[in-house]
């Protein structure tokens, strides 16, 4: 595009003219700079709140002196390793490492025994040679779509001396009449929604693999064993509504076809998780098709009586206006977005704030070193988080008070944003209990955005609850450190032989501590009391 000088328009030859379109210009630019960077954020992904740099030799919007560069690492403690030991020639190997290809694994992982005999040892003078020793070399390996097909032997029988048969009774499934195998529904399940294979994909899969079964029965399968799940969650629902700190935020998913006619027949509906965290690490996901307080009155209803962690979303604020025993406390981290957003157009003013918030997060660090809990967390947060709060709104405050900010300006809105809502981000230092953001949330319903990328929606409003239910049990099987496979295994074939009045036994939190030692396996285990009762050392000879 070529460049033209800026020619003033007649009539504007005095400074006062000259001063006042000067500030329009000034504006205008802001605005334009404002609107670059949003469609930067589009084009590259809002990845991190971290730096961003550019690759050597990349174009893009970036302008060369744009992005800063990264901070020279300080050089690692570096450890001296000898090759040999002298004397022994072996290798000098970590206390921890396993085996000499340095694999390591659990005792789940099943092994393999495989006996690879030379030739002189199988020919015709084996008899010639003594075994001395075992050599053992471990080697990670890998069955391309690892499906089985079950053929279960039930022997018919009777009684000598009597006519009437006895046909074995067949191993109990989770569902009845079903071709699938609890171990196959777990695997569904886990494959979907913890690491975002789509059934289509699984499907082709099982193609590939040389099985046929049709998309719509593994849609089925998946829904009648995520149904079971359901009271499961709810109990869990319950669980999390009776913490005295919840978080609480949304994010968006399509979810349910519009049945329009027209050009936009084929739009989706747009709606919402409502994920919560309950002090327990347990997390639940609600799902409504508006974004409005409404859903937030019909979740919490008269059931959580305490301190509700938001972010700025104004629908929380005014919920917790109108209930006398719920306090709202709102996230630093996503006031000090707005500060990050203003540090193209004023740097030193927005690093400031930034600086002054990091603070708080060096205080969280140390508490978080000495395990400090309870009264002693507190009076730490009152020695050392409160007077940089303090200074930090009244710094806030004497910026707005200097003038020359125009209300439109992202730094206005920034300091605005943070004055309009100091008593809710001054709730975290009276209560150790509370955290002083939602990235706790944050990392859990990182699964939702991160699932979109591969399944894109939800085809059914019913489809969106089950991922609800679903991923609301993955997600606390993860933060209890849990595999949600084998959690998955055993509950989904617990719950028929479970009474309803102990349901709660079953959530992740508490199943943990009753079931993960001794659990329910699934017939392809070796570990199934049935395998193990008949189970055999079987050694497969290479050629």
């Amino acid at each position: 595009m070529k460049s033209t000088a800026y020619t003033p328009p007649s009539g504007t030859s005095s400074a006062s003219a000259l001063a006042e379109e000067n500030a329009l210009l000034r504006e205008q630019l802001q605005l334009m700079q404002r609107q670059l960077d949003w469609f930067k954020k589009q084009l590259f992904g809002p990845k991190s709140e971290k730096q961003v740099y550019d690759l050597p030799g990349q174009d893009g919007l970036f302008q060369s002196g744009e992005a800063p560069l990264p901070e020279t690492p300080a050089e690692e403690e570096r450890r001296t390793i000898k090759a040999y030991q002298r004397g022994t020639g072996k290798k000098q190997r970590d206390d921890d490492c396993l085996n000499d290809t340095g694999l390591r694994f659990t005792a789940d992982v099943p092994v393999e025994v495989v006996e690879h005999l030379p030739p002189e040892l199988t020919g015709p003078d084996a008899d010639q040679y003594d075994i001395i020793g075992t050599k053992t070399t471990y080697r990670l390996a890998q069955r391309a779509a690892s499906y089985v097909v079950l053929q279960l032997e039930r022997p018919v029988f009777r009684r000598k001396g009597t006519e009437k048969p006895v046909t074995t009774p067949a191993p109990g499934n989770v569902l009845d009449n079903s071709l699938a195998d609890v171990s196959l529904l777990a695997g569904l399940l886990v494959d979907k929604f913890q690491f975002h294979l789509p059934l289509y994909r699984q499907h082709q899969r099982l193609q590939q693999a040389g099985i046929t079964v049709s998309r719509s029965t593994l849609t089925n399968l998946v829904k009648r064993a995520i149904d079971l799940l359901r009271p499961i969650v709810d109990a869990q629902t319950e669980s999390v509504l009776r913490s005295k700190v919840l978080a609480m935020d949304e994010t968006p998913i399509k979810a349910g076809h519009q049945g329009r006619a027209g050009p936009q027949k084929g739009k989706m509906k747009s709606g919402w998780f409502w994920p919560l965290y309950g002090d327990a690490d347990e997390v639940v996901f609600t799902y409504s098709n508006s974004r409005g307080r409404a859903h937030i009155e019909a979740v919490l209803s008269e059931s959580f009586s305490g301190t509700l962690i938001s972010d700025g979303y104004a629908a929380y604020a005014r919920y917790a206006v109108a209930q006398e025993n719920v306090t709202h406390a709102q996230c630093w981290v996503h006031s000090r977005r707005y500060f990050i957003e203003a540090q193209n157009e004023h740097p030193e003013r927005a690093t400031e704030a930034l600086q002054q918030i990091a603070l708080l997060y060096k205080t969280e660090e140390a508490i978080q070193a000495q395990g400090l809990t309870g009264e002693k967390k507190r009076q730490y947060r009152l020695d050392h988080s409160r007077p940089v709060v303090s200074n930090f709104f009244q710094w806030c405050r004497d910026q707005l008070a200097q003038g020359g900010l125009l209300p439109s300006d992202s730094l206005t809105k920034a300091l605005n944003y943070v004055l309009s809502r100091e008593a809710s981000l001054t709730v975290f230092l009276e209560n150790p209990d509370v955290q002083p953001d939602t990235n706790h949330l944050e990392r859990a319903l990182r699964p939702i955005p991160m699932g979109k990328k591969n399944w894109m929606f939800c085809w059914t409003e019913l489809g969106a609850e089950h991922l609800g239910i679903i991923q609301s049990l993955i997600s606390t099987c993860k933060l209890h450190g849990m595999n949600p496979y084998t959690y998955l295994v055993d509950v989904l074939q617990r719950i028929s032989q479970h009474p309803a009045s102990g349901v709660a036994n079953l959530t992740p939190r508490l199943w943990k501590t009753r079931f993960a030692e001794n659990p329910l396996r699934a017939l392809i285990d070796p570990r199934h009391p049935d395998r193990q009762s008949k189970q055999r050392e079987v050694t497969v000879r290479a050629h």
